[in-house]
């Protein structure tokens, strides 16, 4: 398995696509979410050029797993639709803090593969070490996810710190909650480290300047 992460302009067409049928699959067949498609694609308002996507693909180059990365800077998921979830706090505005939104890590490939199995998926704990690394390179230092309560369990078991921003809502018959993880004080080595992690764009340690980009979680 190895793990791409880059923005639209740097990934590959056939990448982008592939990412578009999966949550497709996902979220909205297997889950039956109510959210926009185009063409046998999911995709909304925060799927921009400035989106920082990773993409997890098998031996064969098939995605077994997705995440999207967002600073608050600009518009993104939690303060647009969801900053009830923060119980009465102030929605975050702030280049050091990045959102995590569209993580699925369900294997579709293999016969138990389904939307609740990547709670304890070995791919979405390699995901989600990888979506912490690439937001750090670009400056975060902490992360802010919408996630059901499933997203908890797997947190832990993936040695992720993390705390509840508020108590849980119940949002279309689901208790849902925004979850703070703090990047920082994450452990150097993680059960993804021999995931390979091919970036497509530059990191901020490579020269790129600070600049706005843009668990199942939404």
């Amino acid at each position: 398995m190895e793990i791409l992460a880059g923005r639209p302009g740097h990934l590959a067409r056939q990448v982008l696509e592939d990412v578009g049928r999966y949550r497709y699959r996902v979220f909205i067949k297997t889950l039956g979410w109510d959210l926009v498609t185009e063409h046998g694609l999911e995709k909304d308002q925060f799927d921009r050029a400035d989106t920082l996507y990773l993409a997890a693909r098998d031996d064969e180059g098939r995605i077994v797993g997705t995440a999207r990365l967002l600073p608050t800077t600009s518009p993104y998921l939690l303060g647009e639709v969801f900053p009830e979830l923060l119980g009465g706090a102030e929605v975050p505005r702030d280049p050091r803090i990045w959102e995590l939104s569209r993580f699925a890590a369900v294997d579709f490939n293999v016969s138990h593969g389904g939307a609740m199995s990547q709670f304890s998926s070995k791919v979405a704990v390699a995901l989600l070490h990888k979506a912490i690394a690439v937001a750090a390179e670009q400056g975060a230092q902490r992360i802010i996810t919408v996630s059901p309560l499933g997203v908890e369990r797997l947190l832990r078991r993936g040695g992720i710190r993390t705390h509840r921003a508020a108590p849980p809502k119940i949002i279309d018959g689901h208790p849902i909650f925004a979850c703070w993880i703090e990047v920082e004080t994450q452990d150097q080595e993680s059960p993804a480290e021999d995931v390979p992690l091919r970036r497509v764009l530059p990191s901020r340690a490579e020269g790129l300047p600070a600049r706005p980009l843009g668990v199942q979680c939404t």
